[in-house]
């Protein structure tokens, strides 16, 4: 059964963020195709920033309303539009109408409007949901979340999407031929140049899309068989790993089978204001706990935001800037394995996890330091360190990959904290999840569209000085 469970939850993990995903990745296709053109992401960042009304209004009427909603019917009702959007979009997304004179893609902009709202509501919805189970069994649902961006790109690739190869092309200058010898000829009337195109796609956007439907139907499955688990700590016997979780961070969780149980489900510690009976003590004789605890909860919050702020706002936004200069190959293992690296992440964090604080400060400390060196190589677009070298696309590409694994660990053992100590500290975390995205973007959009600050480069003609 405990199996079943981690298998459940992983599934579960998988419906986060699979849709907005999987539409990021199928954009090297689409931009091609619909009007907008590659004005594309700019639309599609301001409506997944207009999505977080979702997450905003979970988040208040938790606040002012906290028995009026529940998570069940509420990520019931997410996971089916998603399933639905998705299936929609396979045959929609090319629909375009005219507005204000000029086409537009309003059939994918409206559904993208709806994955996103999905998306971003399971932040505040997802994780609370999951604390009806044993604390083991998060690092799992994280693993899926991070699997939610590493299907789509897996299928993406397979579909060849965005894969590109440089191709010299032959242009005649005019139409008159010179009188002279063939080989003045094709030097005088012909002009050559590299140019790059792009391969066909194996299967189409329709394929694409009706795929994402199914794994967004999968997690609904998932869902609706994890709602009638039996509410209980221990789901069977067997130890898969370790599930003696001590939270020196904030407070201690009594090993499995011991301690205050009620209904089937270990009592909080601190549950909405109200202390279990066996915590009166506890209270007493660790006064520097209870004196530091709001500290250590503002600054695990302060590591949630600034840790989502750079992985899902501000580095985001430049990698094509901090990768494309070197090689198409670097750009597509960067965002290949970066996104490996958010489940190997979670699956660490298993096995070997750590919630002193300290260490989670110095791994975010570490993690921005890869992160301000891709930031850096962006801003030296599209003639960074180390350009026309196996190194420079060896340390972009493993840059990328430790920048997103060391933060996604922070994300991880932050959600195991905040678990153990009540239901509002999950749906705060949500919140601020979103808000640190929220921040990033907002940061990032002006910076690269209007001011226009990072230059883009066409790996097949751009010359850099020597």
């Amino acid at each position: 059964m405990a199996l079943l469970t981690h298998f459940l939850a992983c599934v579960f993990g998988t419906g986060s963020w699979m849709a907005i995903n999987g539409v990021w990745v199928e954009l090297p296709l689409l931009v091609n195709q619909l009007p907008e053109g590659w004005y594309l992401p700019s639309y599609l960042i301001i409506i997944i920033q207009l999505a977080n009304v979702g997450p905003l209004f979970i988040t208040l009427m938790h606040k002012w309303k906290p028995r009026l909603l529940s998570e069940v019917p509420i990520i019931c009702v997410l996971v089916s539009l998603g399933t639905v959007a998705c299936f929609l979009l396979a045959f929609l997304w090319g629909r375009t109408t005219l507005v204000a004179g000029k086409r537009h893609s309003t059939a994918f902009f409206v559904l993208t409007f709806v994955l996103s709202l999905v998306d971003c509501t399971s932040s505040v919805t997802f994780l609370p949901f999951m604390m009806r189970f044993h604390p083991r069994y998060v690092p799992s649902f994280f693993i899926g979340e991070g699997l939610s961006g590493l299907i789509p790109a897996l299928f993406a690739l397979a579909q060849g999407s965005g894969v590109s190869r440089c191709v010299n092309v032959t242009l005649p200058k005019n139409n008159t031929a010179a009188n002279s010898t063939f080989g003045d000829a094709i030097r005088a009337d012909v002009d050559f140049h590299m140019e790059t195109q792009y391969s066909p796609a194996n299967f189409s956007s329709l394929v694409f899309f009706i795929i994402l439907s199914a794994m967004m139907f999968s997690c609904l499955a998932a869902f609706f068989f994890l709602n009638r688990l039996p509410k209980v700590w221990d789901l069977s016997t067997q130890n898969l790993c370790a599930s003696n979780i001590t939270l020196n961070s904030i407070k201690k969780i009594p090993a499995e089978g011991q301690g205050p149980v009620e209904m089937g489900v270990f009592t909080n510690y601190l549950a909405d204001g109200q202390k279990a009976n066996s915590t009166k003590g506890e209270k007493s004789t660790d006064p520097e706990m209870v004196t530091n605890s709001w500290a250590k909860r503002a600054f695990i919050y302060f590591l949630i935001a600034w840790v989502n702020a750079l992985t899902n706002g501000v580095l985001p936004s430049v990698q094509t800037y901090s990768c494309l200069p070197y090689s198409n190959m670097a750009y597509h293992l960067a965002a290949t394995l970066s996104s490996m690296a958010n489940p190997l992440a979670c699956t660490i964090a298993i096995f070997l996890p750590s919630r002193s604080l300290p260490v989670l400060g110095t791994l975010a400390l570490t993690g921005s330091m890869f992160g301000a060196y891709n930031m850096a190589m962006a801003a030296m677009s599209p003639c960074p360190l180390l350009q026309r070298s196996e190194w420079g696309d060896a340390i972009i590409v493993i840059c990328w990959v430790l920048f997103t694994g060391t933060l996604s660990y922070i994300k991880v053992m932050t959600g195991v904290i905040l678990r153990s100590h009540s239901h509002g500290a999950l749906v705060w975390y949500g919140a601020v999840e979103q808000l640190g995205s929220l921040l990033g973007a907002l940061a990032m959009f002006p910076l690269v569209n209007v001011y226009n600050l990072f230059k883009s480069a066409d790996f097949c003609n751009f010359q850099c000085p020597a």
